[in-house]
Protein backbone atom coordinates (compact mmCIF):
# COMPACT_ATOMS: atom_id res chain seq x y z
CA UNK A 1 0.00 0.00 0.00
CA UNK A 2 1.20 3.51 -0.83
CA UNK A 3 1.93 5.70 2.14
CA UNK A 4 -0.16 8.76 3.02
CA UNK A 5 1.62 11.44 1.01
CA UNK A 6 1.87 15.21 1.50
CA UNK A 7 0.71 16.53 -2.00
CA UNK A 8 2.22 19.97 -1.90
CA UNK A 9 6.22 18.20 -1.78
CA UNK A 10 7.55 16.04 -4.64
CA UNK A 11 9.81 13.27 -3.41
CA UNK A 12 13.03 12.28 -4.88
CA UNK A 13 13.48 10.56 -7.84
CA UNK A 14 9.93 10.14 -9.37
CA UNK A 15 10.57 8.93 -13.12
CA UNK A 16 10.59 11.96 -15.94
CA UNK A 17 8.05 11.12 -18.58
CA UNK A 18 9.51 11.13 -22.28
CA UNK A 19 8.52 12.47 -25.19
CA UNK A 20 6.33 10.36 -26.95
CA UNK A 21 4.70 12.55 -29.68
CA UNK A 22 1.85 12.53 -28.54
CA UNK A 23 1.22 16.13 -28.70
CA UNK A 24 2.78 16.65 -32.05
CA UNK A 25 -0.88 17.22 -33.43
CA UNK A 26 -1.73 20.39 -31.55
CA UNK A 27 0.30 23.03 -32.72
CA UNK A 28 -1.71 25.38 -34.70
CA UNK A 29 -5.07 23.68 -34.27
CA UNK A 30 -8.56 25.59 -34.02
CA UNK A 31 -10.06 24.15 -30.94
CA UNK A 32 -13.18 22.66 -31.47
CA UNK A 33 -16.32 23.76 -29.48
CA UNK A 34 -16.94 22.18 -26.18
CA UNK A 35 -18.44 23.13 -23.09
CA UNK A 36 -16.13 22.54 -19.88
CA UNK A 37 -17.56 23.27 -16.31
CA UNK A 38 -15.42 25.53 -14.18
CA UNK A 39 -14.98 25.65 -10.61
CA UNK A 40 -16.97 28.76 -10.12
CA UNK A 41 -19.95 26.68 -11.48
CA UNK A 42 -19.67 28.56 -14.82
CA UNK A 43 -18.97 27.34 -18.14
CA UNK A 44 -15.80 28.01 -20.27
CA UNK A 45 -15.34 27.06 -24.50
CA UNK A 46 -11.95 27.22 -25.11
CA UNK A 47 -12.65 27.99 -28.84
CA UNK A 48 -13.91 31.20 -28.45
CA UNK A 49 -12.32 32.48 -25.69
CA UNK A 50 -10.42 36.43 -27.17
CA UNK A 51 -7.17 37.01 -26.60
CA UNK A 52 -4.29 34.37 -24.93
CA UNK A 53 -5.15 31.67 -22.62
CA UNK A 54 -2.62 29.52 -20.69
CA UNK A 55 -4.29 26.03 -19.65
CA UNK A 56 -1.91 23.62 -17.95
CA UNK A 57 -3.32 20.15 -17.95
CA UNK A 58 -2.91 17.45 -15.39
CA UNK A 59 -3.47 14.00 -14.66
CA UNK A 60 -5.67 14.23 -10.80
CA UNK A 61 -4.35 16.48 -7.67
CA UNK A 62 -4.39 14.66 -4.30
CA UNK A 63 -5.69 15.52 -0.98
CA UNK A 64 -3.46 15.32 2.65
CA UNK A 65 -3.88 12.13 4.32
CA UNK A 66 -5.17 10.64 1.49
CA UNK A 67 -3.33 7.65 -0.18
CA UNK A 68 -2.63 7.39 -3.62
CA UNK A 69 -3.43 5.06 -6.16
CA UNK A 70 -0.94 2.27 -5.82
CA UNK A 71 1.73 2.51 -7.91
CA UNK A 72 1.04 6.42 -8.84
CA UNK A 73 4.96 7.39 -8.13
CA UNK A 74 6.16 4.70 -10.55
CA UNK A 75 4.14 6.25 -13.33
CA UNK A 76 6.19 8.62 -15.48
CA UNK A 77 5.08 12.21 -14.55
CA UNK A 78 1.94 11.44 -13.05
CA UNK A 79 3.04 13.19 -9.30
CA UNK A 80 3.46 16.62 -9.21
CA UNK A 81 -0.40 18.16 -9.71
CA UNK A 82 -0.73 20.19 -6.79
CA UNK A 83 3.04 21.28 -6.77
CA UNK A 84 1.81 22.53 -10.66
CA UNK A 85 -0.75 24.05 -9.63
CA UNK A 86 0.85 26.19 -7.12
CA UNK A 87 3.60 27.28 -9.35
CA UNK A 88 0.74 28.85 -11.66
CA UNK A 89 -0.72 30.62 -8.58
CA UNK A 90 2.79 31.47 -7.86
CA UNK A 91 3.30 33.16 -11.16
CA UNK A 92 -0.17 33.92 -11.86
CA UNK A 93 0.44 38.00 -11.78
CA UNK A 94 3.38 37.38 -13.22
CA UNK A 95 1.83 35.94 -16.58
CA UNK A 96 -1.09 38.49 -16.08
CA UNK A 97 1.66 41.09 -17.12
CA UNK A 98 3.25 38.87 -20.12
CA UNK A 99 -0.16 39.87 -21.95
CA UNK A 100 -2.15 36.45 -20.74
CA UNK A 101 -5.69 36.95 -20.61
CA UNK A 102 -6.53 33.95 -18.22
CA UNK A 103 -5.13 30.71 -16.71
CA UNK A 104 -7.25 27.69 -16.27
CA UNK A 105 -5.78 24.52 -14.94
CA UNK A 106 -7.69 21.36 -16.54
CA UNK A 107 -8.24 17.66 -15.41
CA UNK A 108 -10.83 14.16 -15.68
CA UNK A 109 -11.89 14.84 -12.18
CA UNK A 110 -15.40 16.46 -11.74
CA UNK A 111 -16.13 20.12 -10.56
CA UNK A 112 -16.65 19.09 -7.23
CA UNK A 113 -12.97 17.40 -6.25
CA UNK A 114 -11.31 20.55 -8.30
CA UNK A 115 -13.22 23.21 -6.35
CA UNK A 116 -11.99 21.20 -2.96
CA UNK A 117 -8.40 21.77 -4.51
CA UNK A 118 -8.64 25.32 -5.57
CA UNK A 119 -10.06 26.72 -2.10
CA UNK A 120 -7.72 24.51 -0.60
CA UNK A 121 -4.66 25.60 -2.83
CA UNK A 122 -6.22 29.53 -2.95
CA UNK A 123 -5.86 29.43 -6.93
CA UNK A 124 -6.50 32.55 -8.18
CA UNK A 125 -8.43 31.15 -11.08
CA UNK A 126 -10.44 28.60 -12.46
CA UNK A 127 -10.44 24.83 -12.68
CA UNK A 128 -12.04 23.20 -15.65
CA UNK A 129 -13.41 19.56 -15.52
CA UNK A 130 -13.21 16.99 -18.59
CA UNK A 131 -15.06 14.52 -16.58
CA UNK A 132 -16.46 13.32 -19.63
CA UNK A 133 -13.62 13.02 -21.72
CA UNK A 134 -14.91 15.05 -24.64
CA UNK A 135 -12.31 17.08 -24.94
CA UNK A 136 -9.70 14.51 -24.36
CA UNK A 137 -10.88 12.49 -27.18
CA UNK A 138 -11.74 15.65 -29.53
CA UNK A 139 -8.12 16.52 -29.47
CA UNK A 140 -6.76 13.38 -29.03
CA UNK A 141 -5.13 13.87 -25.85
CA UNK A 142 -2.81 11.71 -24.31
CA UNK A 143 -3.71 9.94 -21.31
CA UNK A 144 -3.09 6.74 -18.88
CA UNK A 145 -5.16 4.70 -16.69
CA UNK A 146 -4.73 3.08 -13.21
CA UNK A 147 -7.13 1.85 -10.76
CA UNK A 148 -10.59 2.74 -13.10
CA UNK A 149 -9.47 6.37 -13.94
CA UNK A 150 -8.57 7.44 -17.17
CA UNK A 151 -6.03 10.53 -16.75
CA UNK A 152 -4.59 13.22 -18.68
CA UNK A 153 -0.86 13.45 -18.65
CA UNK A 154 0.43 16.71 -17.97
CA UNK A 155 1.04 19.24 -20.53
CA UNK A 156 0.30 22.97 -20.85
CA UNK A 157 -1.49 24.62 -24.41
CA UNK A 158 -1.03 28.38 -24.98
CA UNK A 159 -4.28 29.43 -27.16
CA UNK A 160 -4.69 32.45 -28.72
CA UNK A 161 -8.41 33.29 -29.86
CA UNK A 162 -9.13 29.63 -29.56
CA UNK A 163 -5.74 28.37 -31.60
CA UNK A 164 -3.36 26.37 -30.36
CA UNK A 165 -0.25 27.92 -30.67
CA UNK A 166 2.29 26.81 -28.55
CA UNK A 167 1.95 22.92 -26.22
CA UNK A 168 4.53 22.30 -23.53
CA UNK A 169 5.21 18.17 -23.54
CA UNK A 170 6.30 16.50 -21.24
CA UNK A 171 6.38 18.39 -18.28
CA UNK A 172 8.79 17.89 -15.84
CA UNK A 173 9.72 18.84 -13.44
CA UNK A 174 5.98 19.46 -12.59
CA UNK A 175 6.42 22.37 -9.91
CA UNK A 176 8.98 24.09 -12.30
CA UNK A 177 6.11 24.64 -15.19
CA UNK A 178 4.87 28.09 -14.84
CA UNK A 179 8.44 28.99 -14.60
CA UNK A 180 8.79 27.67 -18.27
CA UNK A 181 5.90 29.01 -19.60
CA UNK A 182 6.91 32.47 -18.48
CA UNK A 183 10.55 32.14 -20.04
CA UNK A 184 9.13 31.25 -23.21
CA UNK A 185 6.29 34.25 -23.39
CA UNK A 186 9.76 36.42 -22.30
CA UNK A 187 11.40 34.78 -25.27
CA UNK A 188 8.75 35.05 -27.53
CA UNK A 189 7.87 39.46 -27.33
Amino acid sequence: MTAVHDPTVLPPGIPAPQDDGATRHLAGMKLPSLPLAATDASVADLSVLRGRTIVYVYPRTGRPGVNLPDGWDAIPGARGCTPQSCSFRDHFAELKQLGVARVFGLSTQDSDYQREAVERLHLPFQVLSDADLKLTRALNLPTFAIEGMILLKRMVFVIDDGVMTKVFYPVFPPDKSAEAVVTWLQSSK
